[in-house]
């Protein structure tokens, strides 16, 4: 068992990977473009998944604005139409 928890552990990380890769926004995605960071983590699992979560995933850092509003009253195109 002890030989085989790291492969375990390898198979899911590469697979969490694998579904944040094809969640991610295309436009957000650094250095590389999705469909190559995909084909990265799943050819060289190890490599490939530190370096999408060191390089490759989008950060978070936008314009400072949420990317929905969160209710109505938040949404200034809604408020503009009233």
């Amino acid at each position: 068992m002890g030989r085989l928890l790291p492969i375990l552990l390898l198979i899911g990380l590469t697979i969490f990977s694998l579904v944040v890769v094809a969640q991610s926004d295309p436009g957000e995605v650094r250095h590389l473009p999705r469909w190559l960071w995909f084909v990265l983590v799943l050819v060289v699992p190890g490599i490939g998944l530190l370096c999408w979560w060191i390089f490759g995933r989008p950060t978070g850092e936008g314009d400072g604005r949420p990317a929905r509003p969160v209710a109505p009253d938040d949404d200034p195109d809604f408020l503009r139409r009233l």
